[in-house]
């Protein structure tokens, strides 16, 4: 893997099936689906490819799983740091997001503590 002049990794080495994007997102074919929510599947779930392609309903076909799996590892660390970021600033902002209406009838109701 390379760093560009921005200092951000390159990832442009594709497999079949994954192409990136101009912003540098890997996704699956035409599918509307990114790697990283494979992985993710994989990762939270503990999927395996099978698994993944019943999860999805069909909609991957199990080469196109494999392709992102294999993304994936190729590129592990770039990915874990993303999900780690994205863990976080979204952490960040349920701590900083207004408390819902919903919830905020349920705890005057009682039902919430």
């Amino acid at each position: 893997m390379t760093t560009t002049t921005t200092g951000k990794t390159d990832l442009a080495t594709t497999t079949a099936h994954i192409h990136l994007d101009e912003r540098g997102v890997a996704w699956i074919d035409d599918r509307n689906v990114k790697v990283i929510e494979v992985a993710l599947d994989m990762i939270s779930h503990g999927a395996t490819a099978e698994q993944i392609y019943k999860m999805h309903g069909g909609y991957l076909s199990m080469s196109q799983i494999h392709a992102a799996l294999s993304h994936y590892f190729d590129h592990r660390a770039d990915y874990d740091a993303e999900i780690e970021r994205q863990v976080r600033e979204d952490d960040e902002a349920r701590a900083t997001a207004p408390e819902s209406p919903v919830f905020a009838k349920l705890r005057k109701l009682g039902r919430l503590p």
